[in-house]
């Protein structure tokens, strides 16, 4: 049985003091490991390491120009000293990341146990216009060893039937999601993590800023559009125990035991003319065999 204990912490950064912010984070890792010590995967809010603030209070001047950070860099090497220190695998939302074209990005990380970087993902779909970031160009997944794949995405992405179509495409199995929605429409980006989850049979973790920073609501959707657990609007960590084989099941026997999107695909696909891409559905080889 394959199994994935994670933590989704729905919190809030110090405003505009990254510092501060940092001291709360890896305070609040610890906590986490010492109360759910069976815990492997910690996630936190988009842009909490970046510190940014409520939706309607000032921001400083050039605030994402001033705290974005190269990667690998020195938060990072904190991060990496955190991760061996607790033995967790940490998805510390996101950060402003400062590429070497000088372009800043909106940036999800995985750090590994050993201190590894295991992924780095660029947010391709920034929440235009009002997120100035530059957006990233491919999505990404990352191995834990004995466990699975896991994809990437950040908010808005979720917004994109694409993001997880891809992500899936790649082997995803989980797909986390840092979040930091400050607005209404969070009852529509729930909607979009439950059909997000079905239709690519994947295990959804969103999980966004609290009160004030977000609007809170964050959720544990599972392969079949299910919610497992959903936050209210204030501070709280949703802890559940993702079992990987429930999409491998899912995937083959069907949502409900119904419904086989992935054999179809990998049926009839590739003569299916896609011009909105420049070209048709390619089969991903671990979809193959559910084509029966």
């Amino acid at each position: 049985m394959r199994t994935l204990a994670v933590a989704a912490v729905q919190t809030t950064p110090v405003p505009y003091d990254p510092e501060a912010s940092w001291q709360r984070f890896a305070g609040q890792v610890r906590t986490v490991q010492e109360l759910f010590p069976h815990v492997e995967l910690v996630v936190v809010p988009e842009l909490l390491l970046s510190a940014e603030g409520p939706l309607l209070e000032p921001a400083p001047a050039d605030w994402m120009e001033r705290v974005a950070e190269p990667i690998p860099g020195p938060l990072t090497d904190r991060l990496a000293a955190l991760a061996r220190e607790t033995g967790l695998w940490l998805v510390p939302g996101t950060v402003f990341e400062r590429a070497a074209d000088g372009r800043v990005h909106n940036t999800a990380l995985a750090v590994a146990p050993t201190g590894e970087i295991a992924a780095r993902y660029r947010k391709v779909f920034p929440w235009q216009p009002y997120e100035k970031a530059a957006p990233g160009e491919e999505f990404t997944v990352f191995e834990i060893p004995g466990k699975g794949r896991i994809g990437l995405a950040i908010c808005y992405d979720g917004s994109f039937p694409e993001t997880v179509r891809q992500l899936a495409w790649l082997g995803a199995e989980v797909v986390i999601q840092p979040t930091l929605t400050t607005t209404r429409d969070r009852e529509l980006e729930l909607v979009c993590a439950r059909a997000n989850a079905w239709t690519n049979q994947v295990y959804v973790v969103n999980v966004n800023a609290a009160d004030p920073a977000g609007v809170g609501a964050s959720a544990i959707v599972d392969p079949e559009g299910v919610v497992r657990q959903q936050a209210g609007p204030g501070e709280e960590v949703l802890v559940e125990v993702l079992d990987l084989d429930a999409v491998t099941r899912v995937r083959r026997y069907g949502s409900n035991g119904l419904n086989r999107p992935w054999s179809q695909l990998a049926r009839y696909g590739s003569a299916v003319r896609l011009p909105m891409y420049g070209g048709s559905f390619r089969i991903p080889e671990w979809a193959e065999q559910t084509a029966d």
